[in-house]
């Protein structure tokens, strides 16, 4: 399966949750998509666990496959094994090239990836699914500092996350750490995606 590149407000309002973090798809119509949008069903413990793995999938713009490769890769590590499962999406290049602020959703800022404008420790790397280590800094190639796009989201930025430390002067953002569970998504229920995965 690859990746989905409809119109996200319409997967939020099917999975009633919103996939931007912002909110913003909700607010005027809370209820799924359609001439049967309205209508409650009672869903099944296997639908719901389907329902937060995509929640969190369509989230980070993650395809099926890398989806469980990241999955089964978080199970070796030490820890809860769901934590690490979002630790390891958070430190994805696109998703912190978003949480530091140099684009206003996770598709822009891996289209930023994709098109050769962000530096890791000052070395090009276009690969949206490039894991970053705690300390290392991402910063956008001299050209590129003043792209329009990329000052038109950092005019948006109010506060950032705990774990991004950012250099106004140079455009600089570390990844200064892991994040703490309650840090991120804290609406989804990560045991119900290890369940899931379990059967």
């Amino acid at each position: 399966m690859s990746r989905y590149t409809g119109p996200t407000w319409k997967i939020s309002r099917r999975l009633g949750y919103s996939i931007s973090e912002t909110g913003k798809e909700l607010k005027k119509r809370p209820y799924p998509p359609g001439q049967h949008g309205q209508r409650r069903t009672k869903i099944s413990d296997y639908g719901q666990q389907l329902q937060e793995k995509q929640k969190l999938r369509y989230t980070y713009g993650v395809n099926e496959k890398q989806f469980r490769k990241t999955f089964n890769e978080a199970n070796k590590m030490a820890g809860v094994h769901g934590e690490n499962f979002i630790k390891l999406l958070e430190s994805r290049l696109d998703n912190v090239v978003y949480r530091i602020g140099f684009a206003t959703t996770r598709a822009q800022a891996r289209q930023l990836v994709n098109h050769g404008h962000i530096l890791v420790d000052d070395l090009k790397v276009d690969i949206p699914s490039y894991r970053l280590l705690p300390g290392q800094k991402v910063s956008l190639k001299e050209r590129s500092k003043n792209l329009k796009i990329v000052n038109e989201a950092l005019d948006q930025i109010i506060v950032r996350k705990d774990f991004i430390a950012y250099d106004e002067e140079n455009k600089t953002g570390t990844f200064a750490r892991y994040p703490e569970r309650d840090e991120v998504v804290p609406e989804i229920k990560e045991n119900l995606i290890v369940e899931f995965y379990s059967r």
